[in-house]
């Protein structure tokens, strides 16, 4: 039996990302006729056509789209033996590090320096997408570690709580609200409560941290992001729930919110668990501890 190439193997799911051979090919530092073979190799290999070339459209044909999860999946578990190989010591050398936009912003001007600090020999990549890719990044071997709000799917990671984040009560200043020094989460049913839009994680944990339900939740309108969330709050189209770490950073300052504690009914703070998530089997716990480690302090 002959077998894909990891070489065959990555033209592919480069092409699958990029979905353009042009940008695929400088991806991959060849020629696109150079990827193009490779491609056309690996077709050959399972007999088979993988990309729909009757398509005006990028399109992959059913076996193609089964092929680009197998090949993710292959290229993560080379990348582990990689890895594995080098023995380096944590945090040096490249690392490619996602966070979600509900985090990045507000932690990384902590982190960096102490990154700085304490690891100069690290390069360290970014990448801010949404939960559910940053966890298909993490699965597929794209990124190696992930700053993600839990709980999260985590079939095939390992992960690690760093850290506790509350949520904080918003409202405008001349707000009925705006004068209490606590907000008990009961009444939060009965506010015409903004949250950011369908695919962000920080709508579910809000909503689950102060036990409400999607319909509680106003759903004329999703923010793209907070610092849009707290323009509508600002402009007096209602209220909502910051992550104290935005709020630390400014966020709420910045455009004139008032923000006030929030209580549950057994005296606790409604909040997020902060952690961070890696590719199990990959090598990464003793850079993911370390991390941590930054991270809590």
């Amino acid at each position: 039996m002959i077998l894909p190439t990891l070489r065959q193997l990555q033209f592919f799911d480069s092409l699958v990302r990029n979905e353009s051979f042009s940008r695929a090919a400088e991806e991959c530092c060849v020629s696109q006729s150079t990827l193009s073979a490779g491609i056309k190799e690996l077709e050959g290999v399972v007999d088979r056509a993988l990309v729909d070339r009757t398509s005006r459209q990028f399109r992959l044909t059913p076996l193609g789209e089964q092929m680009a999860r197998r090949a993710e999946e292959i290229l993560g578990l080379a990348q582990d033996m990689v890895r594995a190989a080098e023995a380096r010591p944590p945090l040096t050398g490249d690392l490619r590090m996602g966070l979600i936009p509900t985090i990045g912003p507000f932690l990384l001007p902590h982190l960096m320096p102490k990154l700085d600090q304490h690891y100069p020999d690290l390069r360290l990549f970014l990448r801010e997408e949404l939960t559910d890719q940053l966890v298909d990044g993490l699965k597929a071997g794209r990124i190696d570690i992930a700053v993600l709000a839990m709980p999260v799917e985590t079939t095939g990671l390992d992960t690690l709580i760093f850290g506790e984040d509350p949520f904080l009560f918003a409202c405008a200043p001349d707000h009925p609200m705006a004068r209490k020094s606590v907000i008990s989460s009961d009444i939060l049913v009965d506010q015409n409560l903004l949250l950011l839009e369908d695919g962000h994680c920080l709508r579910d944990h809000a909503l689950d941290a102060c036990s409400l339900q999607q319909r509680d939740a106003a759903d004329a309108f999703g923010a793209t992001s907070l610092f849009t969330l707290a323009q509508m709050v600002r402009s007096g189209l209602g209220t909502t729930l910051l992550p104290k770490m935005a709020v630390d950073q400014g966020l709420a300052e910045a455009v004139g919110l008032v923000t006030i504690p929030v209580r549950n009914a057994a005296g606790g703070e409604p909040s997020r668990d902060l952690g961070l998530a890696w590719r199990r089997g990959s090598g990464r716990e003793a850079e993911a501890r370390a991390l941590a480690e930054l991270l809590a302090a």
